[in-house]
């Protein structure tokens, strides 16, 4: 009764994990598209200010670089923004119009911690009344029996194995 009863926890614990899946992918999806925005408009003026002086944004970079150290520091960070701009707009490209069990295959493109932050931030779950949100629950419900059932197996290993131990066979002592 008690196994039951802890299977239906863990289920239900993965469902209900599993579920915020569509929701929370679809949250990180907008803020995705609106860092490429402001970082696309951020990158349209710095190209602009480098072309006012006929400069590449290369060119830009190296001269911005040679200016102290004020200038070198403001060079790297925009190479680390011209850098975060290309990752997030080939994830936001590779993503786009997707659907949630399309995106569930790139949910590894899910890497930016800054935004990901931000959605969890603001997260609030819900019970997935969506079609995908209740397959997403009905895998999560799955794979936390899976889960459940994997775990009590490991504890019980030990137990099982020394069940299978073969016992010493009492032979009788030959008289000489």
């Amino acid at each position: 009764m008690f196994a039951r009863a802890l299977a239906v926890v863990a289920g239900l614990s993965g469902a209900a994990g599993v579920s915020q899946f569509p929701e929370y992918s679809q949250q990180y999806m907008q803020r995705l598209g609106g860092a490429v925005d402001e970082l696309s408009r951020f990158m349209d003026d710095f190209d602009a200010d480098a072309g006012r002086f006929e400069l590449s944004r290369e060119a830009a970079l190296v001269d911005l670089a040679q200016g102290g150290q004020m200038g070198a520091a403001r060079a790297e960070s925009m190479v680390e923004t011209i850098e975060r701009h290309a990752r997030l707009s080939s994830d936001l490209e590779q993503m786009q119009g997707l659907g949630p069990f399309s995106r569930a295959r790139y949910a590894a493109r899910f890497t930016d911690g800054e935004l990901a932050g931000r959605v969890w931030e603001n997260y609030k779950p819900a019970l997935p009344v969506t079609f995908e949100g209740i397959v997403f629950a009905a895998i999560g419900f799955l794979g936390g029996l899976a889960l459940l059932s994997g775990l009590i197996y490991l504890l019980r290993l030990p137990l099982i194995l020394f069940r299978r131990t073969p016992k010493p066979i009492d032979t009788p002592e030959l008289e000489t």
